[in-house]
């Protein structure tokens, strides 16, 4: 049997939870919080199982989170998007980034990632029979060199994504990084693809800017978004995209005979749930402690605190600690210490080593106390 991913294995996050689980060491890796979701919000699932909306949703999504997300994404970001025609719900970003990458990209197509990237884009790409152009954010702040990106746009260059704030690094485009996007992509057939599913996890009063704030991008892009990320609830699998409706015809047609649809009862509940604006509104401010706490638990370690700007994840340098190659350094670290991370290497084509693993501080504060504890051993 040929295969189609011939060169890939099981995912870095699957792998590191089941070497946690094996050897019972505090799970830092998969980004997912150790603590529950609002109660107000299993209560409103609850209430719409109970009431029988247990069925297939609109192929698009429930109306009513869609004319949710339109009126959070004008408010937030000054951009309106139709309801019927330019939102869809999916179960799950990742869902999202597939289909949407599915729908545009074509044999021989070129596709600019930044590495270092989040491990789906890649395997969508190449599904597609597109060809990953890669261009190298620049360490230790990892920052887009915008003039390697132009020399990499070629006649084949269908697509760019771009993902803020980022993940594996926690760093945040600036409002120049938007305008020479939108430079080098004016007047051509690019569409852009933002990943922007931790939005509302950004730090020190920096301000997410959304590609649907940038009219002249917001018309060649489609943007995704998670649920999962903003309340809590990861395991639900609940995104969302929203593109002007010539795009989000053909995102549509993909998504259709993907999922066809998503959860219901689910759906609805985060529909009412969204009149609760501090819910996401004060997201920043409660995993900005969240950071500030982790980073105070190991300023006695030996590990050198890269900056995080965004996201729920922070990257410890160990270049003083040991030469060992990441992977064998987080390997050691579950199995000897008790803590799982995860190796940024594997976030590059050519696995690209600069002695730096990232942690999850998505936990409680017991939990970062007891993992710092086994850090600062070291």
């Amino acid at each position: 049997m040929s295969s189609k991913l011939a060169n890939v294995g099981t995912s870095i996050f699957a792998i590191m939870s089941k070497m946690a689980n094996d050897y019972n060491a505090i799970n830092l890796s998969q980004g997912f919080p150790d603590f529950n979701c609002s109660s107000e919000l299993i209560h409103l699932v609850n209430k719409y199982m109970r009431d029988g909306f247990n069925q297939y949703a609109p192929m698009e999504g429930v109306m009513k989170l869609r004319e949710k997300i339109a009126e959070k994404t004008e408010f937030l970001y000054q951009a309106k998007y139709n309801p019927a025609n330019e939102i869809t719900i999916t179960a799950g970003a990742t869902q999202a980034l597939f289909t949407a990458i599915t729908a545009f990209v074509n044999e021989g197509d070129e596709v600019i990632v930044f590495e270092p990237a989040y491990d789906s884009y890649v395997p969508a790409i190449k599904l597609n029979g597109g060809q990953p152009v890669f261009v190298q954010l620049k360490y230790p702040d990892f920052h887009i060199d915008w003039d390697e990106v132009q020399k990499m746009i070629t006649s084949r260059t269908r697509m760019i994504i771009i993902n803020s704030p980022h993940n594996p690094t926690g760093s945040v485009v600036s409002d120049e990084d938007m305008k020479m996007l939108q430079k080098i992509t004016q007047g051509s057939n690019i569409i852009i693809l933002s990943d922007e599913v931790y939005e509302h996890i950004i730090f020190d009063n920096i301000e997410h800017l959304s590609i649907t704030k940038y009219p002249k991008l917001a018309e060649r892009s489609l943007a995704i978004s998670s649920f999962g990320k903003t309340f809590h609830t990861t395991g639900w699998k609940l995104g969302y995209c929203v593109a002007p409706e010539r795009l989000m015809k053909e995102f549509r047609k993909i998504h259709q005979f993907v999922v066809f649809a998503a959860n219901t009862p689910i759906q609805l509940a985060i529909a009412e749930f969204l009149d609760n604006k501090n819910e996401y509104l004060e997201l920043n401010n409660f995993y900005q402690k969240k950071r500030d706490y982790f980073i105070k638990l190991l300023k006695n370690s030996r590990f050198e605190i890269l900056p995080s700007n965004g996201t729920y994840f922070q990257l410890l340098g160990y270049k003083d600690i040991t030469d060992e190659k990441d992977t064998k350094f987080a390997e050691r670290l579950t199995k000897e210490i008790g803590i799982a991370s995860i190796p940024i290497s594997v976030f590059y084509r050519e696995n690209l080593d600069n002695k730096v693993l990232r942690f999850c501080f998505a936990k409680s504060n017991e939990t970062m106390e007891r993992a710092a504890e086994k850090l600062c051993r070291i």
